[in-house]
């Protein structure tokens, strides 16, 4: 149904036709979309469609995934739009932070100004670079049913800043590898990709490292403070997990370089 849903959208009409259709719609606060295909339905409700069949792409992955992994089903997130500013189980957040995940809530906040941004200001523009922010957001949502967030957590309280900073750089690498994992899984049951689109999510992934964020801002780098990772890692372990489909592929806190264990 993601499926059918994402050619309508492609094609110009209304995704949520057939996402209604089968009563597996996702809740979300953004209120009824227009209808895409409507002359001069504005390009927000044209992104909030094209966000709400990604997602329910991924959990049509993840209810896979999960069945055949670990004999259990997957519970689906919530997914909350807003714009400015919103108030979430983890705190009042601003659009300054970007889209991200609250386990309190098992819900993926996204803020379409930020696919604007991710155009204008950071040089990664593309369906499947969006598509990528939103399989990353559901990787953390993956790793909080599956108690690596807790885990991490835990560790991280133990730890020094530096020590703390290294573990959420692997928490958030794996959830770039989860988000490949995702993009695997599609292709291959529902043949999603058209060329360039890997190197969309690689361009995007490159856009938001730490070092180049900090080399923006500062003018230099300080790799102690990174919390998400460099370029080269984000593609790294992206392009990792959409190679391999696995999830064993993307146990960044094995991998070298780690500060501490969890």
């Amino acid at each position: 149904m993601a499926v059918l849903a994402l050619v309508v959208y492609l094609m110009g009409g209304d995704p949520t036709v057939i996402l209604n259709s089968g009563g597996q719609g996702q809740p979300t606060d953004a209120g009824a979309p227009a209808s895409a295909g409507a002359p001069g339905a504005p390009p927000q409700d044209q992104m909030s469609q094209f966000v709400s069949v990604v997602l329910a792409d991924t959990e049509d992955t993840w209810q896979s995934i999960f069945k055949q992994k670990f004999g259990r089903d997957y519970e689906d997130p919530k997914l909350v739009l807003f714009t400015g500013a919103v108030q979430s189980a983890c705190g009042v957040a601003q659009s300054a932070m970007g889209p991200f995940y609250c386990p309190n809530d098992h819900a993926v906040y996204i803020d379409l100004a930020f696919y604007r941004e991710m155009k204008e200001r950071f040089g990664a523009p593309g369906d499947f670079a969006q598509a990528y922010v939103i399989a990353h957001e559901v990787g953390h949502h993956v790793q909080n049913l599956l108690g690596t967030s807790d885990k991490v957590q835990a560790a991280q309280q133990r730890s020094d800043k530096a020590g703390a900073n290294a573990l959420s750089v692997r928490l958030e690498l794996q959830a770039d590898c989860y988000a490949g994992v995702w993009g695997n899984h599609a292709q291959r049951a529902r043949n999603i990709l058209e060329p360039g689109d890997v190197d969309e999510a690689l361009n995007a992934a490159s856009a938001i490292g730490d070092d180049k964020l900090q080399k923006a801002s500062r003018g230099y780098v300080v790799p102690e403070s990174f919390t998400h990772g460099s370029s080269a890692q984000r593609q790294q372990w992206f392009r990792r997990g959409f190679e391999s489909g696995n999830l064993e592929a993307c146990d960044t806190f094995a991998s070298s370089g780690t500060r501490a264990a969890y």
